[in-house]
């Protein structure tokens, strides 16, 4: 039924594989021999791009600052939001390290907040009363936890899904916190209103790692309407020069002369990638299309099962990841665990997103955290299994996947 490598077995599908073609091939060729191959007007041109594709539905005007990843693009968002030592970061505990550890880098401790039942996005109600606690002074949870001024909170966009932001920015406004959305999953993504993800906060930041919805290999976008907020994330970017002086090598009218007015980092995007990326924004439309299909196949093979349970979903959803949730009754069967072990035998290629930040040793330790604290987080990740969806997957490979689980139950 399907090719078989030399070994006898059928050719694995990958969990993830980036959609590249010749135009991307021709954009790297075109910087390579242009004899400049970091930051100069390729990502110029990327930020400017980025930014209008959003502005073409957002409800107030963003700008855009390229950087060399998500995590950076966190880092500098907290950093010009004035996040310091004795402040405190409100990050769901369903999400990647980079959420959290970008807070710690400046100071400030985090706290985590549960997901909502049936749900991986942000509890809204446990935000409110974590945002109230800290405000009166108290610890964060009932049985301890950090203290100090909640200072900002970041939604998670889980797989391009969009947290309900309205509420988010309502308890935000409430009690002075800033918005940052991590946004790594959801380009394009929108919510109900057909409003970008990333647009909706103080701040937005992308990832256009290898496996996301538009890959620069390495790289990142914060986006902002508070263009004071995307000046310092700018200055900073760049060891916190007065100045752009990457044209001061060649250009003979650029002045050699440049100013350190603040101790910033190195996280700019390089022109080499940043052309990837300009391709990818193009082909945008098309690769959101060939996600959808695939989460549609998906979602018809496996709804109203009594295994599992297909992820939510909405009109506005990237589709970046499709996470399978599996019931109660397959899992005193067969672990999680060992379902992922049994499909990579047949060669699917899954993964698990995420594993709860509080269950790190980290974590854990610092805060003194335990097994129950964030009872939904964990419940998530203890049924969870992220099927492979990207561009370029055919039919076969589809059906493959979806008659591997099958046979798996």
């Amino acid at each position: 039924m399907y090719k078989k490598s030399g070994g006898g077995h059928s050719i694995p599908v990958p969990f993830a594989r980036p959609f590249i073609g010749k135009e991307e091939e021709d954009a790297v060729l075109r910087v390579l021999r242009s004899g400049w191959l970091t930051t100069a007007s390729e990502a110029l041109s990327f930020e400017d791009e980025f930014a209008a594709c959003l502005n073409q539905t957002a409800g107030r005007p963003v700008k855009a600052a390229a950087v060399n990843s998500a995590t950076s693009g966190l880092h500098l968002a907290l950093e010009a939001c004035g996040l310091r030592a004795g402040d405190v970061a409100l990050v769901p505990s369903y999400t990647f390290a980079s959420s959290a550890e970008t807070a710690l880098y400046l100071g400030a401790e985090v706290a985590f907040i549960d997901c909502a039942p049936d749900s991986f996005l942000l509890d809204i109600e446990q935000f409110e009363k974590t945002a109230r606690r800290l405000s009166e002074g108290k610890t964060a949870y009932e049985s301890g936890g950090p203290s100090g001024r909640a200072r900002v909170v970041i939604p998670v966009h889980f797989g391009g899904l969009c947290c309900d932001m309205t509420a988010v920015n309502e308890i935000a406004r409430r009690y002075g916190i800033r918005v940052i959305e991590d946004a790594a999953h959801a380009f394009p993504a929108y919510n109900k209103n057909g409003e970008p993800a990333g647009t909706l906060g103080d701040a937005g930041v992308f990832s256009f790692y290898a496996t996301k919805t538009l890959t620069t290999a390495e790289g990142g976008m914060v986006v902002s309407a508070d263009q004071e907020l995307i000046k310092r994330v700018s200055l900073m970017r760049c060891h916190g020069i007065d100045r752009a002086v990457w044209n001061r090598y060649t250009s003979g009218g650029a002045s050699w002369y440049y100013e350190v007015t603040e101790v910033g980092y190195k996280y700019n995007l390089p022109d080499i990638l940043a052309a990837i990326g300009r391709v990818q924004l193009k082909r945008a439309g098309d690769l959101l299309a060939k996600r959808k299909f695939i989460a549609s196949c998906y979602d018809t093979a496996f709804s109203d099962k009594d295994f599992c349970a297909i992820p939510p979903g909405s009109a506005g959803d990237s589709r970046h990841l499709y996470p399978l949730r599996l019931n109660p009754s397959l899992i005193r069967r067969v672990s999680r665990d060992e379902c992922i072990v049994k499909l990579k035998e047949l060669g699917i290629g899954v993964s698990v997103h995420f594993i709860p930040l509080h269950t790190m040793p980290y974590y854990k330790n610092r805060y003194k955290l335990k097994k129950g604290d964030f009872p939904q987080a964990e419940d998530a990740y203890n049924r969870v299994i992220s099927l492979p969806v990207w561009p370029g997957m055919t039919q076969e490979q589809i059906d493959r996947v979806i008659e591997s689980v099958f046979k798996l139950v």
